[in-house]
């Protein structure tokens, strides 16, 4: 499993477009084949930096998501929303511990 995590500042005045595009988007990207999670998390005190939280089944998936016209048209209509450019990074699970 993959999870991807990136860093979004918005300009502030922004924030409600970017909730809306992000409201309207998710579904289709939580159905795209391999994703299994996306939440959209804000930083507690600032209202304009989001984090998006996705797991994917594996790299190749969410490759396809990044290659696909969906995440091309998500990206050009939220792209002008931003205050500073995202910081993306991936990450493969080593351990889970359980109760």
């Amino acid at each position: 499993m993959v999870i991807r995590i990136v860093r979004i500042t918005l300009r502030p005045e922004a924030v409600e477009d970017f909730l809306v595009l992000f409201d309207a988007a998710a579904p289709k990207i939580r159905a795209f084949d391999g994703c299994r999670h996306l939440e959209l998390w804000r930083e507690t005190g600032l209202a304009h930096v989001m984090t998006s939280y996705s797991h994917w089944t594996q790299p190749i998936a969410l490759d396809r998501y990044r290659q696909s016209v969906l995440f091309k048209e998500t990206w050009a209509k939220a792209k002008p929303l931003f205050g500073a450019r995202p910081e993306a990074t991936s990450w493969h699970v080593l351990r889970t511990v359980e109760p």
